[in-house]
């Protein structure tokens, strides 16, 4: 697993003559289970992006959009970066990769400005929007409702960085320390799964009269016995007690009716003003942080002799974007 690991990483630093770019996107090359992009161009800087496939079916998406934020002409102006880490089926993140971006657009633009209340707004309007989908397809798809996304966003506009996270995933910032040299991992964003303590102990403050809420499964904390994250997009059957029933699968049904909802959808968003000492980013979901602690993950940056901007990949089921130096000329 581990010499996968870092097959697929070398592989985000191969020559960039493999694309073909096009805009803000590229056309990346397969080779195998590895899919990658190298050294496209966007708004802030230049970016690689890389997939590789651990399961059957793809249940992860990624996204990088650059340019404008909204319909406006007058802005706000920057680059999204989205990883979206599907479970249960790939139709939440794909419903994500499709949907977010433009609601943070219209959000956006009627407000005139990057904010984040618009951020908060954009991943409410795509939970509502897949939850519609839901009940439209539960008659004849029932196994939909079980269906869920992990999402990391990023939002760079105006010198400020914008994370909201749902989920497992993180975001890592490599920052120099001017004294030394060095740089440092400083985690931008927390993690929402019930094997972090504060996690078990914010979901029984939400949910008193349950002392059920997390389990101990096998050795590893999960909600209700079920599911390891407490907030997602999707995953309605943990949601609304309607679609907790037959014809569901009963491995996902629970024995008592809930009253209110045991996942969440409400993202964890934090602002950060970007400054000259920063280097790098870093977005993955939790198939990286598995194998890399955040400052093997800073040290693989920094000590690689070429400039690489943005990385951007997906290695068993996650995903993940650097950027180099230069926050100062954003």
């Amino acid at each position: 697993m581990l010499a996968g690991l870092m097959n697929f990483l070398r592989a985000c630093w191969l020559p960039s003559d493999h694309y073909v770019q096009t805009g803000s996107d590229t056309v990346g090359r397969q080779d195998g289970l590895l899919w990658y992009k190298d050294s496209g161009q966007h708004m802030n800087g230049d970016f690689s992006m890389a997939v590789v496939q651990a399961n059957n079916l793809l249940e992860d998406q990624s996204q990088l959009e650059s340019g404008p934020l909204s319909s406006l002409e007058s802005g706000p102006y920057g680059t999204f970066v989205g990883v979206y880490d599907g479970h249960g089926g790939p139709e939440t993140a794909r419903f994500v990769n499709n949907h977010l971006f433009q609601h943070l657009k219209r959000f956006a633009t009627e407000q005139r400005s990057m904010s984040v209340d618009v951020i908060r707004k954009a991943y409410q309007a795509t939970e509502e929007g897949f939850l519609s989908l839901v009940t439209k397809q539960w008659p004849i798809k029932p196994q939909i409702a079980a269906v869920g996304s992990c999402c990391l966003t990023g939002v760079i506009c105006g010198g400020t960085l914008y994370i909201a996270n749902l989920g497992d995933s993180r975001a890592v910032l490599g920052r120099v320390v001017k004294a030394t040299g060095e740089v440092l991992a400083v985690q931008l964003s927390a993690e929402h799964n019930a094997s972090i303590e504060s996690v078990r102990q914010e979901l029984h403050a939400t949910h008193p009269d349950d002392p059920h809420i997390v389990v101990l499964k096998h050795n590893v904390w999960r909600v209700k016995g079920l599911i390891q994250i407490s907030r997602s997009i999707g995953d309605v059957y943990l949601k609304r007690a309607e679609f907790n029933r037959e014809p569901l699968f009963v491995k996902y049904r629970l024995r008592e009716p809930f009253k209110r909802p045991i996942l969440s959808a409400d993202p964890a968003i934090s602002m950060h003003q970007l400054q000259p000492h920063d280097q790098f980013l870093i977005f993955a979901s939790d198939g990286l942080w598995e194998h890399l602690t955040n400052q093997e993950a800073v040290d693989l940056v920094q000590k690689h002799p070429r400039n690489v901007r943005y990385l951007y990949s997906v290695p068993y089921d996650s995903s993940f974007l650097i950027k180099e130096k230069g926050f100062h000329l954003l």
